[in-house]
């Protein structure tokens, strides 16, 4: 395993280019797409979307909000098609004002076809109107990945119905959860004259299912996210067929009623339109919209009840599905990279570091080896039985302010993180580096 050294290619010091550990890399892998917001005003003070020439140091504007406030409509986390030169990213409600901010359940997804970049095209339809619409959501979309066939994006999500319930009564309501949105026909919703409703062009359904207490020792969760995808088309399952999935980290109650992450996969049906046993998929007054019928979640790792508790980050899936890899404490309590099945066999430590991983973790896509950052720098290591001494390599040089948010181009020639620099002035910003892998 050799690389090339490192090479800046944003240069900018008056803002940021935060790639946010999403998947930016262009399809043909020339380009990489971040937004611009700042470490005080988050994704509400950002009001563009770029890319950027790997090659080059050219830079486009893809989007950008008009009069953008401190308060928003605000655009952010951004991620490539697979497949075509499309973005999808974060983007505040229009009604934004001093009084009603940007928000986590009062944003949607919104993608720009590079084909047609003067008509964005709003993904998931909003209604906060009862009765509520089939195939809309009521709240803020928010981590948009794509499918590998670029027809599903799944998504975290919070709901506007039950913060406001929330709101009245006291008790927690505002449950972060996980959905996918299927290209499909468009939902129509009628607009409410407040800009809280919004049309969609995908079919939008919740998967995973969150309740505000879940029962202490049982696999009842009350907080999903850290998901991605499973495999380029899912896993294999024991009777041959693929199945598309999700993987993700799910927060449940050990026996003595203490919050401990998981690590759960979501099995994802073909008809996402078909009411489930728990309720209807645009949800009530009082309950969260849904899962579809064949949305079946389970649980993986059972590390409540051990002297090392809990899962972090995002799940990572290798290509072929066969793997999940996560950042859980071994023995010595160091976070170290795990793996484990589809199907919840075969726990595996794979890194052994002396301190902890950071995180970051991302497959190459031959499914051999995964990067991460530790130690202040990016690391790769291979997949095997081999000691971990002759399976990692470190690829980037050590700093202060650790490189962040890796992500691996689609034919694993190059590797792309952010590094927070300081200027002569002392002001910090958030570049972008890449590095050549060479075999």
């Amino acid at each position: 395993m050799k690389n090339s050294p490192e090479k800046q290619i944003t240069h900018d010091v008056t803002y940021n280019h935060d790639l946010d550990n999403n998947d930016n890399f262009s399809p043909d892998n020339q380009w990489l797409v971040y937004d611009t917001r700042t470490d005080e005003g988050g994704i509400a003070i950002s009001a563009k979307i770029e890319k950027v020439n790997i090659e080059t140091g050219e830079k486009k504007v893809l989007y950008q909000v008009k009069n953008n406030q401190s308060w928003g409509p605000g655009v952010g986390a951004a991620s490539y098609s697979p497949v075509e030169n499309a973005v999808v990213f974060i983007h505040g409600l229009a009604n934004v004002s001093e009084k009603q901010p940007y928000q986590q359940w009062r944003r949607t997804g919104v993608i720009v076809d590079e084909s047609n970049i003067e008509k964005p095209i709003f993904m998931d339809a909003r209604d906060i109107d009862f009765p509520y619409t089939k195939g809309a959501l009521r709240g803020g979309t928010h981590r948009h990945e794509w499918s590998d066939n670029g027809k599903m994006i799944g998504f975290t999500y919070n709901d506007a119905i039950m913060k406001s319930l929330e709101d009245s009564t006291g008790e927690k309501h505002n449950l972060r959860t996980i959905g996918i949105s299927k290209k499909r026909n468009p939902v129509n919703v009628k607009p409410n004259g407040k800009g809280e409703n919004i049309s969609g062009e995908w079919f939008s359904v919740l998967v995973v299912r969150v309740v505000a207490n879940p029962k202490s020792g049982s696999d009842e969760i009350s907080n999903a996210a850290g998901d991605s995808w499973v495999g380029k088309n899912g896993y294999l399952k024991e009777n041959g067929t693929q199945q598309i999935a999700r993987a993700f980290i799910g927060t449940v109650r050990d026996k003595n009623g203490k919050s401990v992450d998981e690590v759960f996969i979501v099995d994802i049906p073909e008809n996402l339109d078909i009411e489930g046993n728990f309720g209807a998929l645009e949800g009530t007054k009082t309950t969260l919209p849904m899962p579809p019928k064949g949305a079946f979640q389970r649980r993986l790792t059972f590390t409540a009840e051990t002297e090392q508790p809990g899962c972090v980050g995002i799940v990572r899936s290798s290509p072929d599905g066969d793997l999940l890899a996560f950042l859980a404490k071994d023995k010595r309590g160091i976070r170290q990279v795990f793996s484990i099945l589809p199907n919840g066999e075969n726990l595996t430590q794979i890194t052994f570091h002396q301190t902890d991983v950071e995180g970051s973790i991302r497959w190459h896509p031959r499914g051999e080896s995964l990067f991460y950052i530790a130690e202040g720098s990016v690391f790769q290591s291979k997949i095997g039985s081999d000691s971990f001494e002759k399976r990692f390599m470190q690829i980037s040089k050590p700093s202060s302010h650790s490189p962040s948010n890796l992500v691996v181009s689609h034919d694993g020639k190059t590797l792309a993180f952010n590094r927070v620099l300081l200027s002569e002035t002392q002001k910090t910003s958030k570049q972008i580096f890449i590095i050549k892998l060479l075999e």
